[in-house]
């Protein structure tokens, strides 16, 4: 028989009404409410990140299309440009980023996003740390001065490299310091960090490799330090060398006095050497230059959910809008990756977007629209169909 459900409402039942009705009274955020609720605002909203609508026009109008289906998404009809614009500048962005990640932690625990890939023998946690900067017209978002005729937002990203989702995310003005934001992280003992040379502070350095948390960088090019001990012996393909150094500038000894380690890789796609620095002692110097190498993926993430997801043009201006619209991207992004977790299909996740984005209001069963998108719905049974007896 026909599937009683959109995809749409498929997923949006990832969203446990009753979790979500939690949330939003630990938020007070229907206080004075008049109608519009946080179900409806967080429907429009997911709807402006899947169908990729650029304006509040386009939701609403998108929504209003399909007005006899809206029931099924727990909404009656399609809210007002003014009530959504309302809603986005006044109710707390922080209901979405702790919707964000209440669904972050159940899509792991349920739906099996969390088992460790295969690519590394060591046990310890693996993430990357890096930001990605959202430019902002200053004339539109004053607030967010960033220089003297630009705009911007930042968002640091933690990735977990077990299954590639973000384990922390911080949305901050344009200026804020990457460093100061890895030096607040509480990161467990044992986990491993991999980040961009943008990181490289001495203090940092001497703060992980004392609580136990070790990292993989690159090394400053001016870097000032002396060669404690070299590796002996023939060194493994495209290593070119394997050192314990130790730090000799007057900042970097009284920050990071600890020996750490300078591995030399060569890349044969650039012809380039690169120079690793980490605190990773015990690791062989391919494994470490494997762990850099993975860090790519959290670039990868940015690329995706700015090509994807609506987090470049925004529906709002105030800081709540864009904070609410940059939350609702994240899990937008969790039920893609999801989705890409689920197919057996080899298509990208772009390409996975752009169906999904044509066929929100489509009438299939999910999973098997996973298997085969472009076959057509089954009909109803010839015996199932109603009769008229015109006699």
């Amino acid at each position: 028989m026909l599937q009683a459900a959109s995809l749409f409402n498929q997923l949006l039942q990832h969203f446990p009404r009753t979790e979500f009705a939690a949330l939003v009274k630990r938020h007070a955020a229907e206080y004075a409410a008049k109608g519009f609720t946080c179900w409806t605002q967080l429907v429009a909203m997911m709807f402006c990140q899947l169908a990729h609508a650029d304006s509040l026009r386009e939701i609403c109008n998108g929504l209003a299309c399909s007005e006899g289906k809206l029931v099924h998404l727990g909404i009656t009809n399609a809210p007002n440009k003014s009530t959504l614009s309302y809603a986005n500048e006044h109710r707390p962005a922080a209901l979405f980023e702790d919707l964000f990640y209440t669904s972050l932690n159940r899509f792991r625990d349920q739906q099996g996003m969390g088992a460790r890939k295969a690519k590394f023998r060591f046990k310890n946690k693996l993430q990357s740390l890096d930001s990605t900067t959202i430019s902002l017209c200053l004339d539109l978002f004053p607030w967010a001065k960033f220089r003297r005729a630009k705009g911007g937002v930042k968002a640091h990203v933690l990735l977990d490299h077990d299954d590639y989702l973000p384990s922390y995310v911080l949305i901050t003005e344009a200026k804020k310091s990457d460093v100061r934001v890895a030096q607040s992280l509480d990161l467990n003992p044992g986990s491993i960090v991999a980040m961009d040379r943008g990181y490289n502070d001495y203090a940092l350095f001497g703060k992980w490799t004392d609580l136990e948390v070790f990292f993989v960088t690159r090394l400053k090019e001016n870097a000032a330090y002396e060669v404690v001990e070299s590796a002996m012996g023939p060194l493994p393909r495209k290593i070119l060398a394997d050192q314990l150094i130790r730090f000799t500038g007057p900042k970097a000894v009284k920050d990071c006095p600890h020996l750490l380690r300078r591995v030399v890789v060569w890349d044969e796609v650039n012809e380039r050497e690169i120079v690793l620095l980490t605190n990773l002692l015990h690791f062989g110097p391919t494994t470490i230059a494997a762990i850099y190498k993975d860090r790519w993926e959290i670039e990868l993430f940015f690329k995706a959910l700015k090509q994807n997801l609506k987090v470049k043009s925004f529906v709002g201006t105030s800081r709540n809008a864009l904070l609410i619209q940059i939350w609702t991207a994240l899990i937008a992004m969790l039920l893609l990756k999801w989705l890409h977790h689920l197919s057996k299909a080899k298509w990208s996740l772009s390409n996975l977007a752009s169906m999904l984005r044509m066929n929100l209001f489509t009438y299939r069963d999910l999973r098997r629209w996973l298997e085969n998108p472009f076959g057509t719905p089954p009909l109803v049974p010839q015996s199932e169909q109603l009769t008229l007896n015109l006699d």
